[in-house]
């Protein structure tokens, strides 16, 4: 039986450009005057409930800017957003009721108040109870592992710290939608994992919630989302699973064998080979290397990562109108 999930983010047609200040003066004193900045063309995709999607993108690529519209922060040139069926410039206020954000470089914290009174202030403009809010924030600090430094100041804090800190006062209110931009980026490995299944949990649990994840980490982002994105130059390139979007490359995989006895040698020897998936050569491979007295101790397969066809699609040697998917 499938499963129909609800609809939380519907993104159309969205474009944004932003104007070149001051232009006409410019022009007018005869200055270098810029052309306006295209920063998304025409994206639409649709995110629905307990999803995490991921976009993923090259510096500049408006992974930021879609981001910041979704979150009300930006208003887009022309399309529509809506979160749960507000739309994000019409009923912004109801838009932001139903998020929380957390951005990479987090600058709106106050430098000299500590981690929780950071939050309590934070806590407060969400409308919380201080009862409330200071469990919740109880709550937040032992789930991120932030108990030993609630009482330090802002500012002092590592940058990995001041990354947690801002996932926390994300999941202040308990929102449906998390927009999380980078949530692992200088978190050491051990908390960067930690993260990822505090984050996995979130979509799973009773009342789930739907995760829009911006990430540099590819694998990272193949281990935790259903669907992601590849936004190129203000433009959805393609839409699919991380095993869809993989498919896209050359369809090549290399496959490196470790194998003992071959042609009577002592020492195991080392096979690699260039093959299409689901073809024979691998078979024939192995057939031929036993009937030359190996004995295989080990395969490993290196397929296409993510990477791979980020780059693809970088280099503009796919057909975009044949490959672009959206779902």
């Amino acid at each position: 039986m499938t499963i129909v999930r609800e609809l939380t983010i519907s993104i159309r047609n969205l474009s944004k450009t932003y104007p070149v200040p001051f232009r006409r003066l410019r022009a007018f004193f005869r200055r270098p005057v810029k052309e306006p900045v295209e920063a998304l063309r025409d994206v639409t995709f649709d995110v629905h409930s307990g999803e995490i999607f991921g976009l993923i993108g090259r510096n500049g690529a408006g992974k930021t800017t879609l981001t910041k519209i979704v979150a009300t922060l930006v208003q887009p040139t022309t399309g529509t957003v809506t979160v749960r069926g507000n739309d994000s410039v019409l009923h912004d206020e109801q838009v932001r009721q139903q998020i929380g954000l957390a951005t990479a470089e987090e600058r709106s914290f106050y430098w000299r108040l500590t981690g929780e009174q950071n939050l309590m202030f934070f806590a407060r403009l969400h409308g919380l109870s201080d009862r409330t809010a200071k469990q919740r924030i109880r709550d937040l600090f032992t789930k991120l592992e932030l108990e030993e430094v609630a009482w330090r100041r802002f500012g002092e804090m590592s940058t990995g710290n001041k990354q947690r800190l801002a996932v926390a006062r994300a999941m202040l209110s308990n929102p449906p939608v998390l927009l999380l931009d980078e949530p692992t980026r200088s978190l050491d490995p051990l908390a960067a994992a930690r993260m990822r299944g505090m984050i996995s949990a979130l979509a799973q649990q009773d009342q789930p919630v739907t995760i829009l994840l911006t990430s540099h980490n590819l694998a990272e982002v193949e281990t935790l989302c259903e669907r992601v994105a590849i936004i190129s130059r203000g433009r959805i390139r393609a839409i699919d699973t991380p095993q869809q979007l993989r498919s896209l490359t050359s369809g090549k995989e290399q496959v490196h064998l470790t194998v003992a006895g071959l042609n009577g040698a002592n020492e195991p020897s080392k096979v690699s080979i260039t093959r299409q998936v689901n073809d024979n050569q691998l078979d024939d491979t192995i057939r031929e290397l036993q009937q030359r007295g190996g004995r295989i101790l080990d395969v490993a397969v290196e397929r296409a990562t993510l990477l791979d066809v980020l780059e693809l699609y970088e280099s503009g040697t796919t057909d975009e109108h044949e490959r672009q998917k959206h779902g």
